[in-house]
């Protein structure tokens, strides 16, 4: 009869070839960990679901929530608690979501009080509740032009049903919470673990070829070729608006204005303010594909970009899309697309354009429409701005000053999100 191995035996065997995986797929250094400013990650864009995945741990794929509060993932076995009583616990349970039941911790039997959060899955949006836990990871230190070695640090994580993950793309393993918050979420927890600034910076890829990038703490950002400066250097600023909403933890523009080549749209504009309901608004999304506006805005500003394209061949509109275009009677530019620009128009008096790139999306041989979608009466931000709207976008967030730094297309600078250097620099 065959010895079979002992259980433990084969756990550290698969155990040491996940750590020897880990540790040579990237040409890093870890040792003692010194002072870390800043860390760098990959971005990754799912062309099935058009959504965005982040890498942590070199290789675990967490799919990017810019308005989520927390990380949640299902569990690794015998994970630690944390109190009930800790400030990880009281701040991610101030964002609960209001139609999620409510959860009230208390001391057990045994006398310890564990923490456990709601929340939802914003594919879903199908509510969950479990544990709060902190989780170690390894993620890559940077100089800002290259990885420079392996930096450890702990997230703070919900422990999630492996139902949760439904809808997620595929061997996405969680979801990584980049949203305004002090303590708990990715970059908030990374930035207080490593005792750097809370800031961090989105840069979203058009192309399955190469990831996009994003950056934690400190600058300088540097994209290829190697002759362009700071990256930072050419960022535009701007305010960032919170919504009244104490559980909502995404980032609103404050916008008085949209333009279609120039010429002002007509809106009912007092809806991109926040009603007493909180209602209204213009929200920034990686979760929704393309940018979707309350039907009495979507309304008049299709009618302004049909006028406004009035000598360009129509194509038969392709779902969800209304409008769309003959590409062989467009132009190309660095920008993408020869078509109107899309102006959005801020009160501090800088302008988000819009260019071709980011406005019209090819949908099948010929054909590229309009990236813009019909949100309905009800929805709650007036203007929620899509994925696809942002990518090679270069966004800058300083969480604790409420500031965007943007530059609205990178291609502009004859480069794009994709262009970060991942190659060891060391």
């Amino acid at each position: 009869m065959t010895q079979q191995p002992h259980p433990l035996s084969l756990t550290l065997k698969i155990l040491f070839s996940i750590c020897l995986t880990l540790f040579t797929s990237l040409p890093l250094t870890l040792g003692q960990q010194p002072k870390v400013d800043a860390l760098v990650a990959p971005i990754k864009k799912d062309f099935s679901t058009s959504l965005y995945t982040i890498a942590l741990n070199s290789t675990k794929q967490f799919l990017i929530d810019l308005a989520g509060s927390i990380v949640w993932s299902p569990c690794p076995p015998n994970y630690g608690l944390v109190q009930c009583t800790a400030p990880i616990c009281n701040e991610a349970l101030t964002f609960r979501y209001p139609d999620c039941l409510p959860i009230i911790n208390g001391p057990k039997s045994s006398g310890f009080c564990r923490c456990i959060s709601s929340t939802k899955s914003p594919v879903t949006e199908a509510c969950f509740a479990g544990d709060e836990t902190l989780i170690h990871i390894f993620v890559a230190s940077t100089d800002g032009k290259n990885p420079t070695s392996l930096a450890s640090a702990d997230y703070v994580n919900i422990c999630a049903p492996q139902s949760a993950l439904a809808g997620l793309p595929p061997h996405t393993i969680g979801i990584a919470g980049f949203g305004r918050t002090t303590l708990v979420s990715l970059p908030a927890r990374l930035a207080w673990d490593l005792s750097f600034y809370n800031q961090f910076a989105l840069c979203l890829p058009s192309t399955r070829k190469a990831p996009g990038v994003a950056f934690f703490g400190a600058k300088p950002y540097r994209l290829l070729p190697p002759y362009l400066p700071d990256i930072s250097n050419f960022l535009s600023y701007t305010t960032l608006l919170k919504s009244p909403n104490n559980s909502d933890a995404g980032y609103y523009l404050d916008v008085k204005d949209i333009a279609v080549n120039g010429m002002s749209v007509p809106l009912p504009t007092h809806e991109l303010k926040f009603d007493s309901t909180a209602r209204g608004g213009f929200k920034l999304s990686t979760i929704i594909p393309y940018t979707a506006m309350r039907s009495n805005i979507y309304e008049p500003f299709i009618e302004a970009y049909k006028v406004a394209t009035k000598g360009i061949r129509r194509m038969p509109r392709v779902k969800p899309f209304e409008l769309c275009f003959d590409t062989r009677a467009l132009g190309s530019t660095r920008v993408g697309y020869s078509v109107p620009p899309i102006d959005i128009m801020l009160n501090d008096g800088k302008n988000w354009t819009i260019f071709g790139a980011n406005s019209l999306k090819d949908v099948r041989t010929n054909t590229a429409c309009l990236a813009f979608v019909n949100g309905g009466r009800k929805a709650i931000p007036a203007i929620t701005l899509g994925g696809f709207q942002m990518e090679d976008s270069f966004l800058h967030f300083d969480v604790p000053n409420s500031t965007l730094g943007f530059i609205p297309t990178l291609r502009g600078l004859q480069t794009t999100c994709s262009n970060f250097n991942f190659t060891s620099g060391v």
